[in-house]
């Protein structure tokens, strides 16, 4: 006998539960990592439009201006009528203490700061040449992506060439690419990056070239692997039996199958190619000066870390840090989506 289920009623859900429902969704996207990507892409666009100086250029009586937050310090001085070399640290001329204290005169002590306080005028301080790093933040971004999207559009278009030939071909196609992809790990690429920087001089172009003979194995192998299992496939061997063209079958039966494989491999690799820029530019075979890159402006701060002039180095640190990481988190959860066998464990 059937039992009666007219007389139960479904209760509605709480606001508890429909927060807890809502949170629990929430937390499975990258928001945190996407946003702050987002951050850094909106500000390598519109960076002539947030910068609020030229990054380029300073004025050396602004150097070294802590971040706007900081505090100077002060002590007190002589007030004389001339400033010998030896008096410098202990006393200030008479006209420089009056646009102080315009009472001042000589033989007054006077309170003047030894170290620059912050100001709104420049947010994040000043490197030792005056130059805003702010903006050298923010147009470093600009840099770090354009060498990023060269690099994965060349170096990653030659992978999947590699890729594509290696696994359909097979035999001494694929043995003689897999070498060379073997060779290309096996050579450092700093050594290769210096050596190529001491003949032919700094230039963005030569860092693009060095990342893009980095990078390329990496999506060549991924896509091999890719390639030998799909050219099994059913509909690849109907295409075969219709008289498609080998151009045809591996552009427009196979590698759409690899897509996932590259977006999840493209994710990955920015960072690394992020790194890596910043690593060569910080020593000095990356790009030249005066353009802002993040490797360059931690490499123009490390010396000033014992002085307490912090800044120049931990902003762009922290800039690479974080765009890394959030590229790294956001490519793992592109890879738990778009794998099949990793989304039936959700």
């Amino acid at each position: 006998m059937a039992a009666d289920l007219s007389g139960i009623v479904i209760a509605p859900p709480t606001p508890w539960a429909r927060i807890s429902g809502f949170y629990r969704k929430l937390r499975r996207l990258p928001i945190i990592p996407v946003t702050l990507l987002g951050l850094v892409v909106f500000a390598g666009i519109f960076a002539p439009w947030i910068a609020p100086h030229d990054p380029e250029k300073g004025e050396l009586g602004e150097r070294n201006i802590p971040p706007a937050w900081g505090s100077g310090e002060k002590s007190l001085k002589n007030v004389v009528e001339r400033l010998s070399i030896n008096e410098r640290a202990t006393s200030v001329t008479l006209k420089d203490a009056r646009e102080i204290d315009p009472n001042a005169q000589v033989g007054d002590q006077i309170e003047v700061f030894t170290k620059p306080e912050g100001t709104t005028k420049f947010l994040l301080g000043t490197d030792h040449l005056g130059r805003d790093v702010f903006s050298r933040v923010v147009y470093g971004a600009r840099i770090s992506l354009i060498v990023s999207l060269i690099t994965l559009a060349v170096g990653g278009s030659i992978g999947v060439v590699m890729g594509l030939a290696a696994g359909w071909y097979a035999g001494f196609i694929d043995e003689f690419l897999m070498r060379l992809v073997d060779i290309k790990l096996a050579i450092p690429l700093i050594l290769i990056a210096l050596v190529l920087v001491i003949t032919l001089g700094q230039s963005l172009w030569i860092i693009v070239t060095v990342l893009c003979l980095f990078i390329w194995p990496r999506f060549a192998r991924q896509v091999r692997g890719e390639v030998l299992q799909l050219k099994h496939m059913d509909y690849v061997s109907l295409a075969k039996v219709s008289g498609a063209s080998t151009a045809r079958i591996l552009f427009i039966h196979i590698f759409p199958g690899t897509i996932n494989t590259l977006i999840v491999v493209a994710t990955l690799q920015v960072g690394i190619v992020i790194l890596l820029e910043s690593t060569l530019s910080f020593l000095g075979a990356g790009v030249p000066p005066p353009t802002p890159a993040w490797g360059s402006m931690v490499s123009d701060g490390r010396d000033k870390l014992a002085g307490g002039v912090w800044w120049i180095s931990t902003f762009p640190g922290v800039a690479i840090m974080l765009t890394v990481m959030s590229l790294n988190l956001f490519g793992d959860w592109l890879r738990d989506k778009l794998d099949p066998r990793l989304r039936q464990l959700e």
